[in-house]
Parts: C-alpha cells; sequence; structure tokens
C-alpha cells in the first residue's frame, strides 16, 4: 500500500499539470479569438500586436481618393439642398448650405469609419481602429470628424484675418497639407495628430480571400 500512495500522488500531479497546460492553452486560444472578434473579424493571425500603421504615402494617397469621392457626395449634398429649400441662386442661403454639407459629410465618414473602412480605406488597405484594436463606436467617429478639420481650418483662418487672395490661400492650404501630414513622423507610432487626440488608429488591413491571392 505504501508502495502505491507515491505513484498516485505522480499520477495526480500530471494529472493536474495536465488540466493546468489544457487552461493555459485555452486561455491562449481565446485571446487571439477575442481580438479578432474586437477587430470587426480580422483574420485570427492579424491582431493588433502584429497590425502596422500604413506608410505616409499610402494614408496620403487614401486621402487624395477620399477627395476624389467627396466630390460626388459635396454634389449630391448640394443637390438635395437645392431640391429641399427650393434654392435657386448659389448665393442665397450659403451659411445653411455649408451648414448641411458639413453635416451630410459628417454623416458620410461617422458611419464608414464606425464600420471600419470608407471605400477609399478599402482600396488602400486600410482600417481604422481604436487604441485596443476594436472597432469605433460612432462617437469616438464623430469625434475624429470634427478633429480631422485640422486639415483644413488653420490655413482658412489665416486666409479669413489676412485677407488673402484664392491663389495666395490655395498655396497656404496645401503647404499645410504638407506640414500636417509629416508631423506624423513625430507620432511614437506615426499616427496622425488627430488619430492620437480621438483615441483612433489606421492600421494595414489585406481582407482574407485578397491576402489569400497575394494581393
Amino acid at each position: 500500500m505504501q508502495a502505491k500512495w507515491p505513484t498516485a500522488n505522480r499520477e495526480l500531479q500530471r494529472s493536474a499539470e495536465t488540466r493546468k497546460r489544457a487552461a493555459g492553452g485555452a486561455g491562449d486560444l481565446t485571446q487571439p479569438v477575442l481580438q479578432t472578434a474586437a477587430c470587426n473579424h480580422l483574420p485570427p493571425k492579424l491582431t493588433v500586436s502584429c497590425t502596422p500603421t500604413p506608410s505616409l504615402f499610402r494614408r496620403m494617397a487614401c486621402w487624395m481618393y477620399e477627395g476624389l469621392l467627396m466630390f460626388g457626395v459635396v454634389f449630391l449634398a448640394g443637390y438635395l439642398f437645392g431640391t429641399l429649400s427650393q434654392t435657386k441662386n448659389a448665393l442665397d442661403n450659403r451659411h445653411a448650405l455649408q451648414t448641411f454639407v458639413f453635416v451630410v459629410v459628417g454623416i458620410y465618414f461617422v458611419w464608414f469609419w464606425a464600420k471600419g473602412q470608407t471605400l477609399a480605406m478599402k482600396t488602400w488597405n486600410i482600417r481604422m481602429v481604436d487604441v485596443n484594436g476594436a472597432p469605433i463606436t460612432q462617437q469616438r467617429a464623430l469625434l475624429r470628424y470634427l478633429l480631422s478639420w485640422l486639415w483644413f481650418l488653420p490655413p482658412l483662418l489665416v486666409s479669413w484675418l489676412l485677407g488673402l487672395p484664392a491663389r495666395e490661400s490655395a498655396v497656404l492650404a496645401v503647404g499645410w497639407v504638407a506640414i500636417w501630414a509629416i508631423l506624423a513622423n513625430f507620432h511614437p507610432t506615426r499616427q496622425f495628430w488627430h488619430d492620437a487626440w480621438a483615441g483612433t488608429r489606421l492600421v494595414t488591413w489585406v481582407p482574407p480571400a485578397r491576402a489569400k491571392r497575394g494581393t
């Protein structure tokens, strides 16, 4: 009987270690699953820790593509406003039109950012998440939309205060956009500063189907 006790103890220890390893393994397996769900169905291996910040070139290319798409959104918003308000002259209700366009563009960005990507971001394999890698809320998307006007407000304000003509205002705006973009290089993870202040991140993300095709 005494000889059997060490054997029984060793079996109990091995059983306990097996359960511990199984529990630890389950925890390790659960972690990527939770991260995947938080990142809106990212592939299991593409977790927050391995999603690099897109290059500045890609982000600015996406930014310019987004600007081209905005022409269509602004045109539709202006047409809708003119139809609803029965405005015939573009100078009539100018401030109301600007406010309406501001709201429509905001709805566009808040909706798509909360979903993770706009059309331009899909084209350039860029996704928007929060600092933990989870999809952003509409409230955070709204905050980012307001902060995104830092691309334009400083040069517009300076042009208005100095009474600059259109050509000089355009040069000032282009220069400021370049400066604001380059300032991202001074952020620890090279994010745009309005992203940092909004608690959002732009990350590289290739859909699984496209990744399998190598595109």
